[in-house]
């Protein structure tokens, strides 16, 4: 209970009464609906969805006309034999030119040809099924990325209170120490201190103000971070509170909850579960292609005027690769080494997960026991600073040891603030390391984006320029 009490008053700490104002919640939903990282990366998983449909087209039939239109000119040239009184004379060379002028018009032609293919090795449905397959994984990637926006603005929004509190004690700090600055000269006046006393509060105000300029250069600084990812300028921030309810009891649980639901291990299989369906589809180069031919011409004034031919054809076109120059056994072999490294991959995925969960719950409980120590150093400051005043004036304690004194509080009250987002933004860690960092996750009033939609809009489709979304 007494951690709670602990918690609540380094809330307190953090800013003041906020109900007004925005919540963790509110800015997170603002995030995820906004977020240009977010929409572009839905952005290009809805363009990876358009592969499935890309790849089913190969086996659908295709259809196209083909015009002809142009002049025609011929020239002949023929030997002839004149007979003068029973003699041949000299034969002589007679031209000829015929072009399309008179009765008939330009020549021209169309052909209307259909095409469906009948057996292509089965490279279609594995070529459909790889592409689909990489829309699911695409969707995992989709996933991690909106866990690390939300991630990212869990943290900004914690590291703007955070800056804010330590501003404000620095700021507070800054008037102790000009108060002090203020009685040291007034005991001096009464004989009771040195001028070293004066020089030495002098300093530490000087680099009270110091340290006040930092603080205020490391919120603006937080404050621009967080309209980047908020889409929105920081205003008075509620305080936040972590979301212990949402995690497991133990680490091993928490381990175990990552190597199954994480997007990076989820999108790690299907990666390894498509490249083993490109080794099908380049085997597929390997094996006859069967595909049946259509075609309707007409013909007018091709070879005379006058001349028309209308006609139509079907035929069946059979295909057997023979010998590539090697080429498609090497992509085959390429496509195994490849398909090998995804399994890899997931093994490595695996590990790095199990690592950055041990971390991270690490982080979390090495926070929970900052904030029960910074109270109770802040408790034990108090009391020292306190004691020290009242020594002071008895001539036991001099102006360093005031000094000091307050300097140490304002430590532990600064480690309290620091623990107490670390605290927040940690339990947030832990569920991002699990793969549960998600706005259905944590009940955010915003609707979630259901990246199926688009792709069930376009899996089956046979034409049109336009998006699902109009444009």
């Amino acid at each position: 209970m007494r951690g709670v009490c602990v918690f609540a008053l380094g809330l307190a700490l953090l800013t003041p009464a906020a109900a007004s104002g925005e919540t963790l919640a509110g800015a997170l939903a603002r995030a995820y609906e906004l977020n240009p990282t977010i929409n572009s990366a839905r952005a290009g998983q809805r363009a990876n969805d358009e592969n499935v449909p890309r790849a089913l087209a190969q086996f659908r039939p295709s259809v196209r006309t083909d015009a002809f239109l142009g002049v025609e000119r011929r020239r002949s040239v023929q030997k002839s034999f004149e007979y003068d009184n029973g003699n041949y004379l000299d034969p002589i060379w007679v031209e000829s030119i015929q072009n399309n002028r008179g009765g008939g018009g330009p020549p021209r032609s169309a052909v209307l040809s259909v095409e469906q293919p009948l057996f292509d090795g089965f490279r279609t449905r594995n070529a459909a099924l790889s592409a689909e397959t990489n829309v699911h994984a695409g969707r995992e990637r989709l996933r991690l990325m909106e866990q690390r926006v939300l991630f990212e603005a869990v943290s900004v929004y914690m590291n703007v209170l955070r800056d804010t509190a330590a501003l404000r004690l620095q700021q507070n700090h800054v008037s102790v120490l000009e108060e002090q600055l203020r009685q040291t000269k007034e005991r001096y006046a009464a004989g009771e201190i040195t001028p070293t006393d004066i020089a030495q509060a002098e300093a530490r105000l000087s680099a009270g103000r110091s340290q006040a300029a930092t603080a205020r250069a490391e919120l603006d600084a937080g404050l621009a971070r967080y309209a980047q990812i908020m889409g929105a300028e920081a205003k008075r921030l509620a305080p936040a509170e972590p979301i212990d309810r949402l995690l497991p009891k133990t680490r091993e649980a928490a381990e175990r909850i990552a190597l199954v639901e994480h997007p990076v291990v989820r999108a790690a299989q299907h990666d390894a579960e498509a490249a083993d369906l490109d080794i099908r589809v380049i085997e597929s180069d390997f094996l006859p292609s069967l595909s049946m031919v259509g075609k309707v011409y007409t013909e007018s004034d091709i070879d005379g005027r006058g001349n028309r031919a209308l006609g139509a054809q079907v035929l069946g076109k059979l295909s057997v690769p023979i010998y590539s120059g090697g080429g498609t056994s090497a992509r085959l072999r390429q496509a195994k080494e490849t398909a090998g490294q995804k399994k890899f991959d997931v093994d490595a995925a695996r590990a790095e997960l199990m690592a950055l969960t041990r971390a991270n719950w690490g982080g979390l409980q090495a926070a929970k026991a900052q904030i029960v120590a910074a109270s109770a150093q802040i408790a034990a400051a108090e009391r020292a600073l306190e004691g020290v005043r009242e020594e002071a004036k008895a001539g036991k304690r001099t102006t360093l040891e005031i000094l000091n004194a307050q300097q140490e509080l304002l430590g532990a009250r600064l480690a309290l603030v620091v623990a107490q987002r670390d605290r927040v933004v940690a339990s947030y860690a832990v569920l991002a390391a699990m793969g549960r960092l998600s706005a259905q996750q944590l009940g955010l009033s915003v609707a979630a984006y259901d990246a199926s939609a688009h792709f069930d809009a376009v899996k089956d489709s046979w034409g049109g320029i336009e998006t699902p979304g109009g444009r």
